[in-house]
């Protein structure tokens, strides 16, 4: 099957490029071409680094558990949840429509079918797509919002209890439809609108918690803040009784632009799908081409790390870590999203603090790289110091947040260690 999307840029959708697609069995591909006027454009920049300015088609061919589109698209694709709400979606409409003898969806769902059913509204991201008949994809369904606002939480829960136990209808499913995310993972969760008028995640508890995760996190992100970190605004909000994380999108601004974002990964030039182990030195190495503030967002990725180590945040991996685009393809960090503590895993990090030091979240580890990040000795302890008395108070925090006794101490290993103490230690 042959497609061509436009590929468009912010709300003002300005025309970019075009992406080809031919996916044609295991020979799936895709080629990204600059529009012309783009390439002539005074302001024109690199959408990422592996799409340079250049005219005429750039190839991308899938490998393996990769993706078929370039990387940069490829960040803008559902997550684990919401390529689940999709598969389950499509087979449930092409049941109803073999019992009703109407016409059947396709057997197969494709690469651009996932794209594609991401609501444009809610797409994580600046880039927008138009299919070959003109019209945005995903757009809104007749008489349907294109995000739910925040009263409708309790359906929206509902319906993700409803997906995870295999329980869900056909209603349950066109709530959901649309509305996933692409910042990762496979937990339940909803693009939704806040009490401000604003884009915004709202994460669940999922069926198989053993513990209170959505609460673990709203408690790691007021940690992060308290910890000096640029981290997306996290609150915890109850619906029904049930504690729902909500993060604040932070590629919108307050009056509803969309900025560009793209995954550390895509900055560094990582494909999707390959197992080789990246490092955080790697990301400054990108920084020190592509940032628009190298020794700023290095000071604030050490801190970062410090931090992930401290609360034994260990699933920081490179699509956990994203950027901004500020000017003629120079980038900001984002704002950190999506911190847990991990009391039952293994203390190593997923992205390494450096091939030397590899996968171990160790105080030893981040003092190695001090000068690699541009980071005094001085500054060093400075830092340290302010991270590790932010995380000495998560019990009091989290008490003030509304987690119980018990909550707490499901938590406790994440935070109390060994590497706590060494930090005090480095800091004296």
């Amino acid at each position: 099957m042959k497609r061509a999307l436009h590929v468009l840029l912010g709300a003002e959708a300005r025309r970019v490029g075009t992406l080809h697609c031919d996916l044609n069995g295991a020979r799936e591909w895709a080629a990204f071409a600059y529009d012309e006027s783009w390439l002539a454009a005074p302001d024109r920049f690199a959408l990422a680094p592996d799409l340079p300015l250049v005219a005429g088609p750039q190839f991308q061919r899938k490998i393996p558990d990769g993706s078929v589109f370039p990387s940069a698209i490829a960040d803008t694709e559902p997550d684990g949840w919401g390529r689940r709400v999709i598969v389950r979606d499509h087979a449930k409409r092409r049941q109803a429509a073999r019992r009703t003898g109407g016409d059947a969806a396709p057997a197969q769902l494709n690469a651009v079918d996932f794209l594609l059913a991401v609501d444009d509204g809610s797409r994580v991201g600046a880039l927008r797509f138009k299919a070959e008949d003109g019209v945005f994809r995903r757009a809104s369904e007749p008489g349907k919002r294109t995000v739910p606002p925040l009263v409708e939480l309790g359906h929206l829960l509902a319906a993700t209890r409803a997906v995870e136990t295999e329980t869900e209808t056909l209603a349950d499913l066109a709530f959901l439809r649309g509305r996933g995310t692409s910042l990762g993972g496979l937990r339940p969760k909803c693009t939704v609108v806040d009490g401000d008028g604003r884009l915004a995640i709202g994460k669940f508890p999922s069926v198989q918690d053993e513990r209170a995760v959505t609460k673990g996190e709203v408690l790691a992100m007021h940690l992060a803040r308290k910890a000096g970190i640029t981290a997306a605004d996290t609150r915890l909000i109850d619906s029904d009784g049930v504690p729902v994380a909500l993060i604040q999108r932070f590629d919108r601004t307050g009056e509803g632009r969309r900025l560009l974002y793209v995954s550390a990964a895509t900055l560094m030039g990582v494909e999707r799908g390959t197992t080789e182990e990246h490092f955080y030195t790697e990301i400054v190495d990108a920084l020190r081409v592509h940032g628009a503030d190298f020794r700023a967002d290095c000071e604030e990725l050490w801190r970062r790390m410090a931090f992930s180590i401290l609360i034994t945040n260990v699933d920081d991996h490179l699509h956990n870590h994203g950027f901004l685009h500020v000017e003629r393809g120079l980038w900001r960090l984002a704002p950190a999203f999506d911190l847990n503590p991990f009391p039952d895993r293994a203390r190593e990090l997923k992205t390494w603090v450096s091939q030397e030091t590899g996968p171990e979240a160790t105080i030893n580890a981040l003092l190695s790289v001090t000068a690699y990040f541009r980071v005094t000795g001085r500054r060093a302890k400075e830092i340290l110091r302010e991270v590790e008395r932010a995380v000495s108070g998560w019990r009091k925090l989290g008490r003030a947040l509304g987690l119980t006794v018990r909550e707490l101490e499901a938590f406790t290993e994440a935070f109390e260690h060994p590497e706590r103490d060494a930090a005090r230690k480095a800091t004296r």
